[in-house]
């Protein structure tokens, strides 16, 4: 049957209808040239077939109920549901169709236990990423016996929502960095209280310490207002994601773009739990950037641009970016660089922001995993293949370490390699 469902109450005649249908009458013509009257009522009986098969439609399926739910909390994701109705006889007709977000496939078929009134169903993806936000509908179909017609059946349509938490770094606490960098225009207070530095202003509790009073805020608002105190901050970070296309093409590209956003994503919170101000930069034609900050207003507004972010259209030239970072945070900032790192070496964008002064991380989520096994080979030959790609993309990222640590990603369920790489930041090697 066609994949387009067809509108509710609307009959849809099926191909093998219309393969009939024109069967019946090429059959008919032929009866009438050759005139056979033999002929005539077969092709007769094909024409009559669509049309008997949409007749025998149950008219008290008219609404058919639908329940749903996503189990589970790791890769595969099982879907339980249920329909209900008056089945009766006709609940072997009965189907629903569910699409899986792009970012899953199908791992298992829809299985079906069938009753007079109610029918379950069970279906199994799998996802080939560790962060899914999706919202996916289902549509339920009659279709007769032969196949020859379908209908699309009204009725509550609930959409399921579909979600899995990225990965995150739980060893961001023993992230250490050399310095934290103070915004542009941003003045230190000699004011502290024994939570920390200075970060804004609220409303003045009963019996607050007259130090911490702000009287100028308070003349100028006419009510009275405090200096907040934040605690110390033991770093800045800037999260770079490359957006530019790769050779591997739109399918992988977007792929990798959704792992790198699920590194990105799970970055966020940890590293704002521990007093990380936290900057994004997205690199695909222009540098776009929200500056560092902290807080959890700014982490949702950081979040919300990481899942903003689209694949360019073409590959843009590397120095640029590094001319962008440059007028959006101050030099010295530890940088990660989310990026596949699949292309010309002239495209890397490690050495352009190490010139400009950026210290780096390369974090670099791998395709290997993704391509493992499309290529239909037998388990010896798909083994060695795996062993040259892996050798191949160790040779490729190997110049990077001259610039700072790399992270080649191939364990989607982890960040932890993120936390080793910031204690060896300071190191330097040669690849």
């Amino acid at each position: 049957m066609t994949d387009a469902p067809a509108a509710y109450g609307v009959h849809r005649w099926t191909t093998r209808s219309y393969l009939l249908l024109v069967g019946g009458g090429g059959v008919l013509a032929a009866s009438v040239v050759t005139r056979n009257s033999v002929a005539v009522f077969f092709g007769l009986a094909l024409l009559l077939a669509p049309f008997a098969a949409a007749w025998s439609y149950p008219r008290r399926l008219s609404k058919v109920d639908l329940a749903w739910e996503d189990v589970g909390t790791g890769p595969e994701v099982e879907i339980h549901g249920s329909l209900t109705g008056p089945f009766g006889a006709s609940a072997g007709d009965v189907s629903v169709h569910v699409d899986p977000p792009p970012e899953a496939v199908v791992a298992a078929a829809v299985t079906y236990d069938r009753g007079p009134r109610e029918i379950r169903f069970t279906t199994t993806w799998r996802l080939r990423e560790p962060y899914l936000s999706e919202r996916t509908s289902a549509v339920v179909t009659w279709s007769d016996a032969l196949g020859l017609g379908e209908r699309t059946l009204e009725g509550s349509r609930p959409e399921l929502a579909v979600e899995r938490l990225p990965p995150e770094l739980h060893t961001a606490g023993e992230v250490r960095l050399g310095r934290t960098l103070a915004l542009p225009g941003a003045v230190r207070t000699r004011f502290t209280s024994r939570t920390g530095e200075f970060d804004g202003l609220r409303m003045a509790a009963p019996g607050e310490p007259s130090r911490f009073i702000n009287w100028r805020a308070t003349a100028r608002l006419g009510r009275m207002v405090a200096n907040e105190f934040e605690a110390e901050q033991r770093a800045d970070v800037v999260l770079l994601l490359d957006l530019r296309p790769t050779s591997l093409g739109p399918y992988y590209d977007r792929l990798l773009l959704r792992l790198g956003q699920a590194a990105c994503v799970g970055l966020v919170r940890p590293f704002l739990r521990n007093r990380f101000r936290i900057g994004f930069a997205a690199f695909g034609e222009l540098v776009e950037a929200l500056p560092l900050s902290s807080g959890r207003a700014h982490g949702h507004r950081v979040v919300q641009a990481i899942q903003a972010a689209r694949l360019a259209e073409v590959a843009e030239d590397a120095q640029r970016c590094a001319y962008g970072m440059r007028r959006s945070f101050a030099p010295g900032t530890m940088t990660i660089v989310v990026s596949s790192w699949t292309d010309d070496p002239t495209q890397d964008l490690a050495p352009y922001l190490r010139r400009v002064g950026f210290p780096l991380v390369t974090f670099s989520p791998s395709p290997l995993p993704l391509r493992e096994g499309s290529g239909r080979l037998e388990e010896t030959q798909e083994r060695l293949a795996r062993r040259l790609e892996r050798l191949e993309r160790r040779v490729r990222l190997a110049p990077l370490w001259r610039y700072g640590p790399v992270v080649d990603w191939e364990n989607y369920e982890s960040l932890e390699p993120v936390g080793r790489a910031f204690r060896t930041a300071g190191r330097r090697r040669v690849g």
